[in-house]
């Protein structure tokens, strides 16, 4: 995990140094002069070799020191941490709808398979898995908000003044970035749940006499749920990408908005900190599965 981290950092900060443009001749602007810029860069360190500059960086940002905006000329730290909250919070209300969907229908299709009712949960489910989250956020905001008058697009409200008001606006765009990888996770789910099924404990468990329900949920689930963990923790980490895309359609100020304008200013301290703040939850996420998976299943240490 540790070189992980540190190999996405170091790509993270080289592509950065292809990107056209120089942050101080964007601060400074039309009063940009040679000398005024030769001076700014030594300020902010540009003139150095850029391998030394990462250094600094990634020893800064270890310290918790991620430096200061370019353009808010405040510190990157107090700039996202109300922002990243809210993202992670919308990431996880998303995860927890993905959860409520995919397990009953993943376990209903499964118990009724070639059904009809699971033949049109299937199509259903290719449907919503071709649907991006921006486009269902869009379809969403029109029909729940701007017909049905469930809440009003745009009226977010900061955790600060009312969580129960902040969670339920997040509900809305969390239903838009959970329903694509719920539709996926109940396809997982049907799929280990009828490969379980046919192996042959559970053909001994029937032979005993316990019931269709006791086969499934004492046996067939807890090894169904195993290739199931992996994918969650995947999703979670693919909702806290979504959930950037989704809060530019419902106006939610999250760290979306900050790390484009940032990436337009060329506020590098801000989009690095962003970024990488996102790239290690994300990686963290993977590693903490993992580790569950083996602790669930000793079987893959020993692979």
């Amino acid at each position: 995990m540790l070189i992980t981290l540190v190999v996405v950092s170091l790509c993270l900060y080289l592509s950065f140094q292809l990107i056209s443009g120089d942050p101080a001749t964007r601060m400074l602007g039309t009063s940009a002069t040679p000398e005024r810029l030769a001076a700014l860069r030594q300020e902010l360190g540009l003139d150095q070799p850029v391998l030394l500059q990462y250094v600094r960086w990634l020893g800064a940002f270890v310290t918790g020191d991620l430096g200061t905006s370019y353009v808010y000329h405040q510190p990157v730290t107090e700039l996202l941490s109300s922002k990243i909250i809210v993202t992670l919070s919308l990431a996880l209300l998303s995860f927890v709808f993905m959860c409520i969907i995919a397990f009953p229908v993943g376990i209903y299709t499964a118990k009724h398979a070639g059904s009809v009712l699971d033949r049109i949960v299937l199509v259903v489910n290719q449907v919503i898995m071709a649907i991006p989250p921006f486009f269902s956020g869009i379809i969403i905001s029109w029909v729940f908000g701007m017909i049905l008058h469930l809440f009003a697009p745009g009226g977010y409200i900061s955790y600060t003044k009312s969580i129960p008001q902040f969670v339920g606006y997040l509900v809305f765009p969390a239903i838009a970035i959970a329903l694509p990888r719920a539709a996926q996770a109940a396809r997982l789910i049907r799929g280990s749940i009828l490969e379980e099924a046919s192996k042959n404990y559970t053909r001994t468990a029937y032979s005993r006499g316990n019931s269709t329900n006791g086969v499934l949920f004492n046996h067939v689930l807890k090894h169904a749920f195993l290739p199931v963990l992996t994918f969650m923790g995947m999703s979670l980490g693919n909702m806290l990408a979504g959930s950037l895309v989704v809060e530019r359609v419902f106006n939610i100020p999250g760290i979306s908005n900050t790390l484009l304008t940032s990436i337009g200013n060329r506020d590098y301290p801000v989009v690095l900190a962003a970024v990488m703040w996102i790239a290690s939850i994300i990686i963290i996420i993977n590693f903490l599965v993992d580790v569950l998976y083996r602790v669930i299943d000793p079987r893959t240490a020993e692979e």
